[in-house]
């Protein structure tokens, strides 16, 4: 049932947003909840509001629903942003990026006022790396041995991520390729990301640290609201 519970938390997400508020559309399966849901209110409410998507899944569903787009161009400070996430910590620390969208996700949360994420509770952990949870990280093509390298003497397994249905490396709608890279529990996560960044190569991490401000975590029956400490 844990479409159930995505569902349950993408509708309270959905209402931080209000009239005239620019939206950052997160990926995955959670967040098409959320953009469908905000299309069912700006049918209903009149609501005028405009949508940045994350990635070209986005972009397309956003369309669909019926939610304008615009981009960080024409729109360069969000007012909220509605995304999912893979794992998330007591902290709020986030591991993101199963869905290929890392890189657009994190510029768009930078950029946003509030961020909220949505999830079921299965991905509410201790510590990021918990579960053997791997760590996306996107790579420039060219730099796919060197990054590989790197990435064993900080400690990880990469794995370059493979398409499904034809053969090669999964692309980024940046064109860029993919690791996923195992370190098992992630006792620093903050230190790791800047050692992952450092890489020549590296374009983006999974780690989202310090940017959730809410978190609505759902289950069959009801919906947890967590919210940062200190901004």
């Amino acid at each position: 049932m844990a479409q159930v519970a995505k569902k349950k938390a993408a509708l309270e997400a959905v209402k931080h947003v209000k009239d005239n508020f620019i939206v950052g559309l997160g990926s995955g399966s959670t967040t098409a909840f959320a953009i469908e849901a905000l299309g069912e209110r700006i049918k209903q409410e009149n609501l005028h509001v405009m949508g940045v998507p994350t990635s070209y899944q986005a972009f397309l569903l956003a369309v669909e629903s019926g939610v304008p787009i615009t981009t960080l161009e024409e729109h360069p400070v969000v007012d909220v942003t509605i995304d999912g996430a893979d794992q998330i910590t007591p902290e709020l620390h986030l591991i993101k990026g199963m869905g290929a969208a890392l890189a657009r996700e994190k510029i768009v949360a930078s950029a946003s006022k509030l961020n909220v994420i949505v999830a079921d509770k299965q991905k509410r952990v201790r510590v990021l790396g918990e579960g053997n949870q791997v760590v996306p990280i996107e790579v420039l093509p060219f730099a796919i041995s060197l990054v590989k390298r790197k990435i064993v003497d900080v400690g990880g397994v990469p794995v370059l991520r493979e398409g499904k249905g034809k053969l090669g490396p999964v692309i980024t709608d940046n064109g860029n390729a993919l690791f996923d890279a195992s370190f098992g529990e992630i006792g620093n996560p903050a230190e790791l990301d800047v050692r992952l960044k450092m890489i020549p190569g590296v374009v983006e991490t999974g780690f989202f640290i310090g940017l959730t401000d809410i978190v609505y975590l759902g289950t069959d029956s009801s919906v947890e609201k967590i919210e940062r400490l200190s901004k």
